[in-house]
């Protein structure tokens, strides 16, 4: 996690990035931690271009088997190493069809297709992805700016590495194991481009933490979802960096009077605090103090973020047997 901004510096001068056409299909795939980084892309375009390009971020699961492509298609598919099965496979379908790809990988794989290969640095050896994630994002930043030519996002991106540094320098959230270490299920909840960094966030905790955690948006956190509510679970609410009609309240004030212990993270948090960037640029900051978080718990809990579950049975000899 420490190696986070000077990672995404270098990752932001990635050489090679091509130029997409806005006119053109584009379609953002991966699986994961990959496929939240390709919906913080896809939404990133959305809002840059006004509506008037909207990607489609889909799981590379059901793309690579029952995709449609065509030559006008664009397709940008994220994997870390480079090595799963059905990003290969995607890339190869779209490859055939003659649509463009464009690959966003680390180091480590020679060869993973595509017409453009994006490297992100290099490998990471920890299952929990944490500064893949956020080279990622650099990448796709880079990939949403040249397509729409827009000079203003990428100075902003440029000065994301200060902003994931200062996130950094803040202190460790050990003060607030003991209301969540015990707790579980664990509800992550976002509006907007942070629903995504939920998402991202309740991965980790599963990953690295062993503990069941599921994000959504606040508005489905609130509707039907509170029957299950009680004061066994614990709450990560991320604070809106816009306008929410009040719905981060509403469902804070909700869980605690049902029992629920509640984290908030924003830049104006005590529990998981961040600095208060543009909002587009929250997915740099706002997960990271989950992911120190993690660890945090995972050193509690005597859990293994590095190899989630993969050094002890029977999850050492099941896992393996599935081809990813």
């Amino acid at each position: 996690m420490a190696s986070q901004a000077d990672a995404v510096g270098r990752a932001l001068a990635c050489p090679g990035v091509p130029a997409l056409d806005p006119a053109r299909p584009l379609l953002l795939s991966g699986i994961g931690t990959s496929l939240h980084a390709c919906r913080v892309a896809a939404y990133w375009v959305a809002e840059l271009s006004l509506g008037r390009v909207r990607p489609a971020a889909i799981e590379a699961h059901e793309l690579a088997l029952h995709g449609q492509f065509s030559p006008q298609d664009q397709i940008v598919v994220v994997s870390h190493r480079g090595t799963k099965r059905f990003p290969r496979d995607l890339l190869a379908r779209a490859h055939a069809a003659g649509a463009t790809t464009v690959t966003v990988t680390g180091l480590g794989s020679p060869n993973p297709g595509g017409d453009h290969i994006l490297r992100t640095g290099p490998d990471e050896r920890a299952s929990t992805h944490s500064v893949s994630y956020l080279t990622a994002l650099a990448v796709l930043g880079q990939i949403a700016a040249r397509m729409l030519d827009d000079v203003q996002f990428a100075n902003t991106l440029a000065d994301i590495p200060d902003a994931i540094r200062e996130t950094l320098a803040l202190p460790a959230p050990v003060e607030i194991l003991s209301r969540l270490i015990n707790r579980e299920p664990i509800l992550v909840t976002g509006f907007g481009i942070d629903e995504i960094t939920a998402d991202e966030a309740a991965l980790k905790i599963k990953e690295g933490c062993y503990l069941y955690a599921e994000g959504m948006s606040e508005e489905l956190a609130l509707h039907g979802t509170p029957a299950v509510f009680d004061a066994r679970m614990g709450a990560i609410v991320i604070t809106p960096g816009r306008e929410d009609g009040g719905r981060a309240r509403d469902l804070t004030t909700l869980l605690r009077e049902l029992g629920v212990a509640v984290l908030e993270a924003g830049p104006a948090a005590s529990d998981l605090p961040f600095p208060d960037v543009d909002y587009l640029m929250r997915p740099f900051v706002a997960i990271i103090p989950v992911q120190r978080l993690v660890a945090e718990l995972a050193r509690r809990r005597g859990s293994n973020p590095d190899l989630t579950r993969g050094d002890v049975e029977p999850w050492a000899s099941a896992i393996p047997k599935v081809r990813l």
